[in-house]
């Protein structure tokens, strides 16, 4: 089936990754109704991870480069539970943690990466509300994680 959000994808030079497997005992998305509740994801896409408190391990650049390998994971999610991702009607909400130092404020520079990224791949339909949290760990110590809740069409 061929999606014009596959096509803005590879016209901005991105594709999509494999669906990640969950690394702990949950699922990486459920449909209740016409949402979908999505997993936090991780800035893990092969052999590239974002690993590290931001900003002494990390930058912020290589964080928000992190949160935008993370909205590509959630979409390759999104993409197998409802085969295409015009079928997307609103990205809804979008909640991001940082693995901060104790002294770092900025979280929302880090999150904006993701929603950028879902603004310029969905136009309007990308326009969610948002909270960017700091925390003092994240799984395998990643530097970002991101979950989303998607509309979808019926």
């Amino acid at each position: 089936m061929t999606s014009s959000i596959l096509e803005k994808l590879a016209a901005l030079g991105l594709t999509l990754p494999t669906v990640p497997t969950p690394v702990a005992a949950y699922v990486n998305c459920v449909r209740s109704g016409k949402l979908l509740f999505l997993s936090g994801g991780l800035p893990i896409d092969g052999e590239r991870k974002v690993i590290g408190k931001v900003p002494t391990e990390v930058s912020i650049e290589e964080a928000r480069e992190g949160a935008r390998i993370i909205v590509l994971n959630r979409l390759a999610v999104i993409q197998d539970a409802i085969g295409s991702l015009d079928k997307v009607r609103q990205i809804v909400s979008l909640t991001g943690f940082v693995n901060s130092a104790a002294d770092f404020y900025a979280h929302p520079q880090v999150i904006n990466g993701a929603s950028e990224l879902l603004v310029e791949i969905f136009g309007d339909k990308g326009k969610h509300s948002r909270t960017a949290l700091g925390a003092a760990a994240l799984p395998l110590n990643v530097a970002v994680e991101i979950n989303l809740i998607v509309e979808i069409e019926d």
